[in-house]
């Protein structure tokens, strides 16, 4: 029975990037003669501090521990058939294990879902940036045996220094994101995502003015980021919790995913818009990077870049309850055929088998 040793942040369900990338397919894997195991090095109690702008030197409590999970790791490398780092070993600008993968006998799977050659450091890690390295991604593409990339961008990018790339979106399990009776009578715009992506919220802030002058019954909702205010908005965030993101996502009206044209936005696989999407959520995204590939305007979503824009879109489904129904049901529609684990599963293990045949 073929091992896979996984390599990531954190702790199962902590992370959509994990949860989205490679553990929803756990399971199908298992079934498929896999045996898996995940090694985090973020545990449930360091998970406050670690994103915190305070607690220096439990941060490098952190890293101290971290490397000695990695290390140990290393030592047993051999043990493995298979082992897949998702976006890197350790939070720091060394490839050092990345590079006793390439050393050992196991296949090597490097697997990234953002531009992350870019420096992207969240607020609470500003002042530890000088210990990231974003240009260590070359080099740990430059080891990996193959590269699963979550879009045709990054798959460009993974392309200029390996030539076995296979591009696996980003998916969604519609069996757990499915729409539900909606509850929620009021008309709801919401949001969905972390207090690291918060930002990106932002730049929905002057629309989403006009929308509240001009429906003021409608209300918005920000999900991920439990420390946000937004007192003009009316706006409190909400944690996020595996538990409640459904049903919140299920109390949205209409889902936005707003983001800047920029490299970084480029890279994003469209998680946002797609878990809306799977719960029926009509929903209305910049034009950036994969988000046009998932939305045909005006079919399944819509795509805004102005203010003009955004109010336009946000206000024909705002006044119309059937177009609203329409697009979900529609939007919905393009994640199980193309975005779903259920679409890319045989890919998964079709390309772990593959890896194992090379000699």
């Amino acid at each position: 029975m073929p091992r896979v040793l996984f390599i990531a942040s954190h702790r199962l369900n902590r992370s959509p990037s994990q949860r989205y990338r490679f553990e929803q397919y756990i399971p199908y894997l298992k079934e498929n003669g896999f045996e898996t195991e995940l090694s985090h090095i973020i545990s449930k109690s360091d998970d406050a501090f670690f994103y915190s702008g305070k607690s220096l030197l439990r941060k490098a409590w952190i890293l101290l521990k971290s490397l000695y999970k990695r290390y140990h790791d290393k030592s047993r490398y051999n043990q493995f058939d298979i082992v897949f780092v998702q976006r890197e070993a350790i939070m720091i600008g060394t490839s050092y294990f990345e590079k006793q993968i390439k050393k050992s006998e196991a296949k090597f799977i490097f697997d990234f879902d953002d531009s992350i050659w870019l420096l992207d450091t969240s607020i609470g890690n500003k002042k530890l940036e000088w210990l990231k390295n974003p240009e260590k991604t070359l080099r740990n593409i430059r080891y990996a045996d193959m590269v699963f990339a979550g879009n045709a961008y990054l798959a460009d990018y993974a392309k200029h220094c390996n030539n076995n790339v296979k591009i696996i979106p980003t998916t969604i399990d519609t069996d757990f994101h499915k729409p539900a009776k909606k509850e929620n009578t009021l008309l709801t715009i919401g949001w969905m995502g972390s207090h690291t992506t918060i930002k990106h919220f932002e730049y929905a802030v002057g629309f989403l003015s006009v929308i509240k002058q001009k429906y003021p019954h409608v209300q918005f909702c920000v999900v991920g980021d439990a420390r946000y205010h937004n007192k003009a908005l009316s706006i409190k965030g909400v944690p996020w919790s595996e538990n409640t993101e459904v049903a919140l996502i299920n109390s949205f009206s209409i889902g936005i995913m707003p983001l800047p044209n920029d490299e970084w936005a480029k890279g994003k696989c469209g998680l946002k818009g797609l878990s809306y999407m799977a719960c029926e959520v009509p929903t209305v995204m910049s034009p950036v990077g994969v988000n046009t590939e998932i939305i045909q305007h005006g079919n399944n979503g819509f795509l805004a870049s102005t203010t003009d824009e955004w109010v336009h879109c946000l206000s024909i489904l705002i006044e119309d309850a059937d177009l609203r129904r329409r697009i979900g049901q529609a939007g919905r529609q393009t994640v199980i055929e193309k975005y779903s684990v259920l679409s890319q599963r045989e890919k998964y293990v079709t390309y772990f088998n593959e890896i194992l045949k090379k000699v």
